[in-house]
């Protein structure tokens, strides 16, 4: 996809970290950028920097996501780009016994929906109406009418001790990136997604500076923390590139995630 003033293009979770860099990297290219967040703050400051338009939004919510697309399409047109970062995690086992007090207790299911909430069904809701308004454009070059990236990650493959529900949700983008792009393929709508591993986000920047240290150095090469830079330049690639089409592909520094 050629990418210029022509195209707009939607960001979830685009107010910081990976949807914001990736934001930044298409606003850059002239493409006119819709941040979907719920951090109105931050995402008011970084549309207004990049001359983009800001739609407060929870992925949870199908009234905030269609009021959302309607305004950004209000101000830039369909967008033929859709780029999911929007998510969240939080790490509880299974089941579990308190060592000092002998209590048994397991996974909060309500907490479990809530991550398959935001994170597989928000992403799917947004994959839905955004391809059924790219249905709407006329087709560029090899009959291209869009673009879709969604964000997993490592732990869709090897989750850790406390991840079931992170897992589970992120293996669930990876599990449909293929049907969707089957689904789509005779609309010229593309879709796939990147697996980050340990990448330096807002998230991670809490974690104690051992902790960090430790997760660096368990990186096989480089050993670092990947840069949100480097995932914008992965998903500008996937956009660009139009024979990419239904891969996941893993952005990890060939990381494999240990137990714990």
């Amino acid at each position: 996809m050629q990418l210029d003033d022509s195209i707009a293009a939607v960001i979830t979770g685009g107010a910081s970290g990976l949807g914001e860099a990736t934001a930044r990297a298409l606003a850059t290219e002239g493409v006119k950028v819709a941040l979907f967040d719920m951090n109105a703050e931050r995402g008011e400051a970084v549309a207004r920097e990049l001359g983009g338009v800001f739609c407060e939004a929870n992925v949870t919510s199908d009234d905030q996501i269609d009021a959302a697309f309607a305004k950004a399409r209000a101000a830039h047109g369909q967008e033929r780009i859709l780029v999911n970062c929007a998510g969240t995690g939080r790490s509880v086992k299974t089941a579990s016994r308190n060592r000092e007090t002998g209590e048994i207790a397991h996974f909060p299911l309500e907490l479990f929906e809530q991550l398959v909430q935001i994170n597989l069904i928000g992403t799917f809701r947004c994959i839905a109406k955004s391809a059924a308004g790219m249905l709407t454009l006329d087709p560029m070059e090899d009959g291209e009418r869009g673009c879709i990236v969604n964000t997993a990650s490592a732990a869709a493959e090897d989750g850790q001790v406390g991840q079931a529900a992170y897992s589970a949700s992120k293996a669930g983008i990876v599990g449909m990136t293929l049907p969707i792009a089957r689904d789509l393929m005779n609309d010229g709508i593309r879709v796939n997604t990147i697996l980050p591993g340990i990448f330096d986000t807002p998230l991670m920047s809490r974690a104690p500076d051992k902790v960090k240290e430790a997760l660096a150095a368990s990186v096989p090469f480089p050993k670092r923390f990947g840069k949100a830079q480097e995932y914008a330049g992965l998903a500008m690639e996937l956009i660009r590139n139009s024979y990419m089409n239904g891969e996941d592909i893993r952005l990890d520094g060939a990381i494999r995630m240990p137990p714990r």
